[in-house]
């Protein structure tokens, strides 16, 4: 008569077939993010350190060219060097645009998701919707949509004639506010809806507490409310910064060419540029841009306690 195996032994197999079967059911997924993510990213790299060739692609000889471009040039007469001034300039404007549109989105934001928050449960929902709504219109059709209140003819030069309060119209479109405006507009709601998803959270006991107190509504705000809804605020301005960090379609369009962003100059590159590796070395330096502000987003998180929110 034989000793039966132990019951910890089992549990071990059980557990390794487990393992197995969660792997073999991850592959799929690992595959799509190996070959459709990492892959186009590898690729992007690698054209980064070649030739440019003469009418668009590449040619296989390694080359540092591309990354000295990106912030520096050389002077076509005397090689003399410089920093990059035209593209330090759309960097800054990137950058500043895309800070103005967080901060923007912030102001408009947070008493639109305060608003949805303290209204009855049955009428949330309805809130929602209305801010959702945009999500099923193509981004280039809202962007006309601004266009066509800002510019010279649209409605609102249009109205302040009529009420006599101009005599002329005022030129909106084709700068740098108007790319403001069109961005702020198309992504609000990524700002609206973590902001109400903390809010929503919120115990307003707490705001009572603090009125019964004495306190004002400034100090309600900064010492209770914004406390407890930061991490809100985090995710949805990173949820806004990155996407309006490589913006292309609302500054094509509202900028009118002359006013470009990243997007904007990548696509000058591996178009009209026919530079492809100088756009390839422009996108990793947007991803890299973009991984800071995830990293500080991550570690300004993980310094949140868990009862935040």
């Amino acid at each position: 008569m034989t000793d039966s195996a132990p019951p910890a032994s089992y549990a071990t197999v059980a557990e390794k077939r487990a393992s197995r079967v969660r792997w073999m059911l991850l592959a799929p997924a690992l595959a799509v993010l190996l070959f459709a993510a990492s892959g186009p990213l590898l690729i992007t790299l690698v054209y980064s350190m070649l030739t440019p060739a003469d009418y668009g692609g590449v040619i296989w000889e390694p080359t540092g060219d591309a990354w000295f471009n990106v912030f520096m040039q050389r002077d076509i007469f005397d090689d003399t060097l410089s920093w990059s001034s035209a593209h330090l300039s759309i960097f800054w404007r990137s950058v500043k645009l895309s800070l103005m549109t967080t901060v923007g989105c912030i102001i408009f934001g947070f008493p639109t998701a305060y608003f949805i928050a303290t209204r009855p449960k049955q009428q949330r929902d309805m809130w929602m919707l209305l801010i959702i709504i945009p999500f099923w219109t193509n981004i280039l059709i809202r962007t006309f949509a601004v266009v066509e209140l800002i510019r010279n003819e649209g409605t609102i030069n249009t109205l302040l004639m009529w009420t006599g309060l101009i005599d002329e119209p005022i030129q909106i479109l084709f700068t740098e506010f108007s790319i403001l405006v069109g961005m702020i507009y198309v992504y609000l709601p990524l700002m609206v809806l973590p902001l109400y998803a903390s809010m929503e959270r919120l115990d307003f006991s707490l705001v009572e507490a603090g009125y019964d107190l004495y306190a004002t509504r400034m100090k309600v705000l900064r010492r209770i409310i914004l406390p407890l809804v930061k991490p809100g605020v985090i995710a949805g301005s990173i949820l806004v910064f990155v996407p309006s960090l490589g913006a292309y379609v609302t500054p094509r369009v509202m900028g009118g060419g002359n006013q470009l962003m990243i997007g904007n100059l990548i696509e000058l590159q591996f178009g009209q540029g026919r530079n492809w590796p100088l756009g390839a070395a422009l996108s990793i330096t947007l991803l890299a841009i973009v991984m800071v502000a995830l990293m500080a987003y991550v570690r300004t998180a993980g310094k949140e306690g868990p009862g935040h929110g």
